[in-house]
């Protein structure tokens, strides 16, 4: 009878540790925060309803508000020290800061207003280019699994981090939202 250290993992424990490593690691991370973004402009587009347009722009505003927040604070530093690339950093930060601002627009209105719908379109726009900026061939998350990086400590920090912000910051258009804005109750001057 095998023992425990000498006892093989079965097919479905292996996909089971390898989904758990992958979900914390740094770039499926970030990756997986650009696909539900994606998603819910896609959803947004379609959406008729200003109350459906609220909520959507909502969960979008607040999912850019704490993914900008947690590239800046731990993903950023941990590519510039491995990487030295400051170009591609300071393009990503700038980036952020155009982003940044619109959300600040958009959360300071309603859809009733006749620019709600073209300042959700530019921003998702400018999400699309730097996502693609940052999955491209040669890009940010290339060059980053090409470094040193422990990424999946970076997921594990990330995932902590963003935990913590998205239970602070309450969404626009929710309850609990209603007090203080997503940019309101996080600085987001910090970058530029």
């Amino acid at each position: 009878m095998p023992t425990r250290a000498t006892r093989k993992k079965s097919p479905a424990s292996k996909r089971k540790t390898s989904a758990v490593r992958r979900s914390t690691d740094a770039i499926s991370l970030l990756k997986a925060d650009h696909r539900q973004v994606e998603q819910w402009f896609s959803q947004f587009e379609k959406a008729r309803e200003d109350s459906r347009k609220s909520d959507l722009a909502g969960k979008i505003c607040q999912a850019l508000t704490v993914h900008t927040q947690i590239e800046e604070e731990i993903f950023y530093p941990a590519f510039i020290a491995a990487t030295g690339d400051d170009d591609t950093h300071h393009e990503a930060i700038v980036e952020h800061a155009g982003a940044k601002d619109l959300i600040r627009q958009i959360e300071a209105t309603t859809p009733s207003d006749e620019y709600y719908d073209a300042k959700v379109k530019v921003l998702s726009e400018m999400i699309k280019h730097h996502v693609k900026e940052e999955e491209q061939r040669g890009g940010m998350f290339a060059e980053a699994k090409q470094s040193e990086m422990d990424l999946r400590a970076l997921g594990e920090q990330l995932l902590e981090r963003k935990t913590e912000l998205m239970q602070a910051t309450p969404r626009k258009g929710s309850k609990a939202g209603q007090r203080k804005t997503v940019s309101q109750r996080f600085s987001l001057s910090r970058a530029v």
